[in-house]
């Protein structure tokens, strides 16, 4: 007759089972957690859809080191130019920092416009209508800077502030977004103003006023344009000189950066605010014509990463 199986070796027969058994969920869950994070990196390199932006490379806190906000100020009826320098910034990015692009108009006032924009919102959502006349120097920049605060309060959203720093730009002015945050990096997150120091031959940015093709302030100021009664009192005239008014007045601003000869006009035609296209540029302004878009895009090299295909042939 053949040996009987021995009680403990049954036992034994079990508790390896279990162990296995536990083994194979561990493992398991080591590979969901790996998982979930991969998708979670994954998430944080594609592009918004609902900004057509790009979403930048985001830390592991869910923080950027910085977060700007550039509000170009335009016409509800330029439509073909938002376009335009949708496919200028839409293609810039910049690692560690979150850049969002917002077209700046007062109130719809044509039937056409109603479709149109809204056809724009729901595409790209990157427009901002403000509660006014459309406008350029009687007012519309107090309005722009004023409605931020409770427009992009969100209780459910803990970052605090929603943006460092605040741009107000004109659609024809080009920023390279990787150098403006070069420059940023080091300076304060508060109480600054930052920009191009006007009259042109001015290098003081504590006598004068920064020009309208491009300011930042920090948030801070923005809030206090927001509460202050000093911008109220005064909002017609050259909307950058104003600005200026108002920083002075209510002795804001006690860090100031001057960014010229990094932000400039155009080349041509020569005056004491142009200069050559170079390398450390931050911004051209005065882009009036395609032919000069063209010009400055081709000089830094926009489409280097452009990769090549069978689809499409670029001599």
């Amino acid at each position: 007759m053949k040996n009987a199986a021995k009680p403990g070796k049954g036992k034994k027969i079990i508790i390896i089972s279990f162990i296995f058994i536990a083994f194979l969920i561990i493992l398991a869950s080591i590979n969901e957690i790996q998982f979930d994070d991969l998708s979670n990196f994954t998430k944080c390199s594609i592009y918004s859809p609902s900004s057509k932006f790009p979403s930048l490379p985001m830390k592991s806190s869910g923080n950027f080191d910085i977060r700007i906000l550039i509000g170009i100020l335009t016409l509800a009826d330029n439509h073909q130019q938002r376009h335009f320098l949708r496919l200028i910034y839409g293609t810039q990015s910049v690692a560690g920092a979150k850049i969002d692009v917002k077209f700046v108009f007062c109130n719809l006032t044509k039937e056409d416009q109603k479709i149109l924009i809204a056809l724009e919102i729901m595409l790209h959502n990157d427009i901002i209508i403000l509660d006014c006349k459309e406008n350029m120097d009687k007012g519309k920049t107090y309005t722009y800077f004023s409605s931020l605060p409770d427009m992009l309060k969100d209780e459910s959203n803990s970052i605090n502030p929603p943006y460092h720093y605040v741009i107000k730009g004109d659609d024809d002015t080009y920023f390279r977004l990787p150098k403006l945050v070069e420059t940023l990096m080091p300076l304060p997150r508060e109480d600054l103003y930052y920009g191009y120091v006007v009259p042109c031959p001015s290098m003081d940015p504590f006598v004068h006023y920064m020009s309208g093709m491009g300011y930042l302030v920090s948030w801070d100021i923005v809030e206090w344009i927001k509460d202050s009664d000093i911008p109220k009192r005064h909002m017609i005239g050259p909307e950058d000189k104003v600005f200026g008014d108002w920083i002075r007045e209510g002795r804001r601003a006690k860090n100031r950066y001057n960014a010229k000869w990094s932000m400039y006009d155009y080349p041509e035609p020569a005056t004491t605010c142009t200069h050559e296209l170079w390398p450390d540029t931050v911004a051209v302004h005065r882009l009036k014509t395609r032919e000069k878009w063209v010009r400055t895009l081709e000089y830094f090299n926009v489409t280097h990463n452009l990769k090549p295909s069978k689809m499409y042939h670029i001599p």
